[in-house]
């Protein structure tokens, strides 16, 4: 594996590429969600490139940009471990001259997460077009955990006419089932329990949708019931293209929640 901090080794190293080349974007703090993204990537892909970069632009004030967790050594080897060819990890001086906004995402950006969040996936799209603007992939791997980012990263690449496939790829969850995320780590040990009940009230969802209920407000209720202790920031029934749905429809519904537990907010999902 080379490790590669310039744009100018990495643009020069691809060009000589013409077999099929495998990428995933992350920003570090590797678990065993990003490798499954990694495996799955060298697995289908002549070449294996994985970029290690926490972007600046899609942290709001306030936000735990400063405090986000970083384990380069530890990210190198695993890197090693799945057999990367090429890890890309630059600075910020590298994919920015100057830390602003110059992609804005589409209006649905600024619903669920983008309300919460506002701007925040401008600062996403940007860097994510940046990457594959330098990589040029032929495929890209992002997990459904961040269902809304990959909606707006798939509508990106066919807006801009990107030669790049995009690959959805499982949730992939502890035993006990929280779905993992480089943040669970701040969690204390009473939060990392009561986070457990985020897992449970999907789950209590689709086993309402598996006896035929169909009424979204019905999931919800029950959704909201299970997880009544904790600081429920929001509950959603949507379509693949984030329309709220009165209805179920299978094939293209997605269920997503967030809570928060003090500073720490927990995202989780189920794709119909």
């Amino acid at each position: 594996m080379k490790i590669l901090k310039t744009i100018d080794e990495l643009q020069s190293i691809r060009k000589d590429i013409t077999s099929n080349v495998g990428f995933v974007p992350t920003m570090g703090a590797l678990h065993d969600g990003h490798i499954s993204l990694i495996k799955k990537s060298r697995k289908e892909n002549d070449i294996v490139i994985v970029s290690i970069f926490v972007n600046p632009t899609q942290f709001l004030a306030g936000e735990d940009l400063d405090a986000y967790p970083r384990k380069d050594a530890a990210d190198i080897k695993i890197c090693e471990m799945c057999k990367v060819d090429y890890l890309f990890m630059p600075e910020i001086s590298t994919m920015y001259a100057k830390e602003e906004i110059i992609l804005k995402a589409p209006n649905k950006s600024y619903v669920l997460e983008g309300k919460t969040r506002p701007g925040h996936f401008d600062g996403v799209l940007q860097v994510v077009l940046k990457l594959f603007g330098i990589t040029q992939p032929t495929n890209a791997y992002f997990g459904k955990k961040d269902a809304q980012q990959l909606s707006l990263i798939s509508q990106m690449v066919k807006d801009f006419f990107l030669p790049i496939n995009i690959i959805a790829c499982e949730i992939v969850r502890e035993s006990d089932g929280l779905a993992l995320s480089s943040r669970n780590i701040y969690l204390d040990e009473t939060q990392r329990k009561d986070s457990l009940l985020i897992s449970k009230s999907l789950y209590a969802a689709a086993t309402l949708i598996a006896k035929d209920e169909r009424d979204t407000k019905v999931i919800k209720e029950k959704i909201n019931e299970v997880m009544k202790t904790l600081e429920l920031e929001y509950v959603a029934i949507v379509d693949r293209e984030f329309n709220e749905l009165e209805n179920i429809e299978i094939d293209n519904t997605i269920i997503l929640v967030v809570a928060k537990f003090g500073n720490t907010r927990l995202l989780d999902n189920i794709w119909l």
